[in-house]
């Protein structure tokens, strides 16, 4: 099993920045790339970026693509995403996921709510 906790969201101005941070703990030497999604009211989960265990590769979603920044440390088991000029369409619910290879199975952290609002 894999535990993943997440933090740094809150309330900011439009055009302002975040931090958000995801740790992970238990059987981390089973977990593989790692992500953020994030899921506004009414709509479905959309993935905002990806990053290989190595962190050689990223992928964003089209809506973050130049603004936000994935990025991870695996000395201390923690996947980042740093975001910046933030839009009110921004807001959110954000979710960590990680995901086992051999078994393709994902684990998700309880989500940390981002607020982009004047």
């Amino acid at each position: 099993q894999v535990q993943l906790v997440e933090s740094g969201g809150g309330l900011v101005q439009p055009g302002g920045s975040l931090r958000l941070s995801c740790v992970a703990s238990g059987n981390i030497g089973s977990i593989s790339a790692m992500a953020w999604y994030r899921q506004a009211p009414g709509k479905q989960r959309e993935l905002v970026a990806a990053i290989t265990h190595s962190g050689g590769s990223t992928n964003y979603g089209d809506s973050v693509k130049g603004r936000f920044s994935i990025s991870r440390d695996n000395a201390k088991s923690a996947v980042y995403l740093q975001m910046n000029s933030l839009k009110p369409e921004d807001t959110a619910i954000y979710y960590c996921n990680a995901e086992n290879p051999e078994t393709q199975w994902h684990y998700w952290g309880q989500g940390t709510q981002v607020t982009v609002s004047s």
